[in-house]
């Protein structure tokens, strides 16, 4: 009888073959796949924080939106997108010697910045549809909010928590192969995903969403306004949420997020997996 799953070593064989078609796609469908996969991402973003910003709770809150977005990976293991963190898993091709490392950092970088551009094109959307008033603007203020926070993270605070952020990420982009079928699937990717978002990890790709949209959402007198009443938000965190400021949260959890998928995760496995000890 048939296994209703793979083996953790088809599993990463699985991996690394889908990664062999990652490092050779045409520029534009590896762009169209990273803008999709962008926009997924902040999909999930953006519904967890309209569930989440009305509860003062804050163990409740996180679960709630732990609950909503892990939609935005599985929207990418199934309609298929390139996403900057998962890729950090090309690096068992590296080590195998199936790919170069030049075809890897070129997929990584093109990658990230389709990502954002993405993220971009939701944060748009999403604040010219009227969601961020909601609850009479509250959710305006709570997107403030949130980018502050993001970008007050100490560089040290950013790398650390953007390690485990994906290694988790990573985890739940394998997990999703061991099923073979699509209900295995969603579980597989929830509780991973789930956790990161409950333990408030950062992810450079999330955070695409998330800073961007309290930059724009910033531009409305009557969000800082409920911001500085309801959060205690600053004039002087205020001047802090633009370009400038946003580099201070991107830089260290990118380089956490690289960390987290490939030392901690790619490696292990494929000294575990793949590494001939004899």
């Amino acid at each position: 009888m048939d296994n209703h799953f793979n083996t953790p070593s088809e599993i990463i064989e699985l991996n690394m073959k889908a990664s062999e078609t990652k490092t050779t796609l045409p520029l534009g469908k590896m762009i169209l796949l990273g803008i999709m996969a962008g926009m997924f991402i902040a999909f999930g973003a953006a519904t967890s924080s309209t569930v989440a910003h009305s509860i003062e709770n804050v163990g409740v809150s996180r679960a709630l939106a732990a609950a909503i977005f892990p939609v935005g990976l599985m929207l990418i293991v199934f309609l298929g997108g390139e996403l900057f963190t998962g890729n950090c898993l090309i690096l068992l091709n590296v080590f195998d010697r199936r790919t170069s490392l030049l075809k890897m950092l070129r997929n990584l970088v093109i990658v990230y910045f389709s990502n954002l551009l993405g993220a971009l094109l939701v944060d748009i959307l999403i604040v010219f549809s009227g969601n961020l008033n909601y609850s009479g603007g509250l959710l305006g203020a709570y997107t403030i909010k949130v980018a502050i926070g993001k970008i007050s993270v100490s560089p040290l605070q950013g790398l650390t928590s953007g390690i485990l952020c994906n290694i988790l990420v990573c985890l739940a982009v394998l997990m999703s192969l061991s099923a073979k079928d699509i209900a295995g699937k969603i579980w597989a990717i929830f509780f991973p995903i789930c956790a990161f978002v409950a333990g408030g990890f950062e992810h450079c790709v999330a955070n695409m969403f998330y800073i961007p949209a309290g930059i724009l959402a910033s531009f409305n007198p009557d969000y800082i306004r409920i911001a500085q009443k309801t959060y205690g938000i600053t004039a002087n965190q205020l001047e802090n949420l633009n370009l400038s400021g946003s580099l201070h949260n991107f830089i260290p959890v990118t380089i956490g997020n690289v960390i987290g998928g490939m030392l901690f995760v790619a490696v292990p496995l494929f000294l575990i997996y793949k590494k001939d000890w004899k």
